[in-house]
């Protein structure tokens, strides 16, 4: 048991509480969050010392564990480019928990993250939601599978048009492709439902979940038509959809602000590295707020290592975001749009045990970092200029 008290705590649901207490009970839950909570006998006593306190931070979009620090070809697990449509691939046998990149985002206080295949296939297979403390995936899963990963624009074309001079060497390819899988899909399906029994089929066995509505298309799209082109073959299907990276967010804010769908926007710092990048800025988040659509900044890591990712949501400050909407960017947001919001996300009774108490606020101070992160009621990263005790 853990009472984390004298902090600010941002619990992300309700109002910042000064002076405030956070209780993790045995379970690693949280079991009360308030002004001047009593430390139980025998609980491990932080004292936050005024500092700030909140909920661990989340990427909704990156290939941690997937993509290894320090690795060439060796490390590189995340894009199966033989074929483009890979759908019954699964993150969860490609993550490394010993990637060096797990401690960074633990001492940088990200303490969840949604993972998995890359954007080189029109359809690369499942995304996990992990904690990313552990050395056994399985146990570091949230939830699995979270969303099928699907791409528009550049990738699959430099990857199979260029590369390999077969489909997709066009837009249009890339999205007959996507839809002759979703057909297939539907057919199996209704075959299997009324007792035909199909031969299996891997493929479309790992996309009933889509079709069925159980997780969506992760929708790797950067510019305004593959966007738009990404929302109408959902449309046409009747799945759900997340619109991954949304560079050009800001060209079509109000149809997007009309459909209703999140934006997990990003990677934003670096160069632009490709034509569809032109239009990349820390002012898209400002301006899709601003138009009502639910944002969350993220990292693409390793493209932005996920250490870096409170960094990210400072930026879109910098650019004009508000800060309270920056935190919940990186933390409530992407865990209620990814279908985590249950158990992560905010400090409230129930919740995960997933705390950050930070050297200073990371969202105005370049540099801070968490002084202790705590995740299922654990304390995983500590400096030693907290005091911590037993009552």
């Amino acid at each position: 048991m853990i009472l984390i008290q004298n902090g600010y705590i941002k619990p992300m649901a309700g109002d910042d509480i000064p002076g405030g207490s956070v209780l993790i009970g045995d379970d690693g839950k949280i079991a009360a969050v308030g002004l001047a909570l009593e430390a139980p006998e025998g609980a491990t006593v932080i004292d936050a010392a005024g500092r700030l306190v909140t909920p661990g931070c989340i990427d909704a979009h990156c290939h941690i564990g997937l993509d290894n620090e320090g690795m060439g070809w060796e490390g590189r697990d995340y894009n199966e480019i033989v074929d483009p449509c890979t759908p019954q691939m699964r993150a969860i046998d490609s993550i490394n928990p010993q990637d060096e990149a797990f401690a960074l985002a633990i001492r940088a206080g990200v303490t969840a993250a949604c993972t998995g295949p890359g954007s080189a296939n029109v359809v690369g297979g499942t995304f996990a939601a992990i904690k990313l403390t552990g050395c056994c995936v399985d146990k570091m899963i949230i939830k699995h599978p979270l969303a099928m990963k699907c791409a528009f624009g550049e990738n699959p074309k430099r990857c199979y048009g260029q590369g390999m001079k077969k489909s997709p060497m066009t837009r249009m390819g890339t999205a007959a492709l996507l839809r002759e899988l979703l057909f297939k899909t539907q057919r199996y399906l209704a075959d299997k439902e009324a007792g035909k029994n199909p031969a299996f089929d891997m493929k479309l066995e790992a996309m009933i979940p889509v079709i069925r509505g159980e997780i969506p298309l992760k929708a790797h799209a950067h510019r305004a038509d593959d966007i738009l082109t990404a929302i109408r073959v959902a449309r046409e299907f009747g799945v759900g959809i997340t619109l991954d990276h949304c560079t050009d967010g800001a060209v079509i804010a109000g149809e997007l602000a009309e459909e209703g769908l999140p934006a997990f926007v990003g990677p934003t710092l670096g160069g632009k590295s490709k034509i569809e990048l032109q239009n990349k800025s820390f002012d898209t988040p400002r301006i899709l707020h601003e138009a009502g659509v639910p944002i969350s900044i993220i990292t693409d890591a390793p493209v932005i290592p996920l250490q870096y990712l409170p960094m990210c949501a400072g930026l879109a400050v910098n650019a004009g975001l508000p800060a309270d909407a920056a935190w919940r960017a990186i933390t409530i947001i992407p865990a209620t749009q990814t279908g985590i919001g249950d158990r992560v996300g905010s400090l409230e009774p129930g919740k995960d045990g997933d705390v950050v108490i930070w050297t200073a606020d990371p969202l105005t101070q370049v540099g801070a970092e968490a002084a202790v992160t705590v995740v299922d009621g654990r304390i995983v990263y500590c400096t030693e200029t907290v005091n911590i005790y037993e009552e």
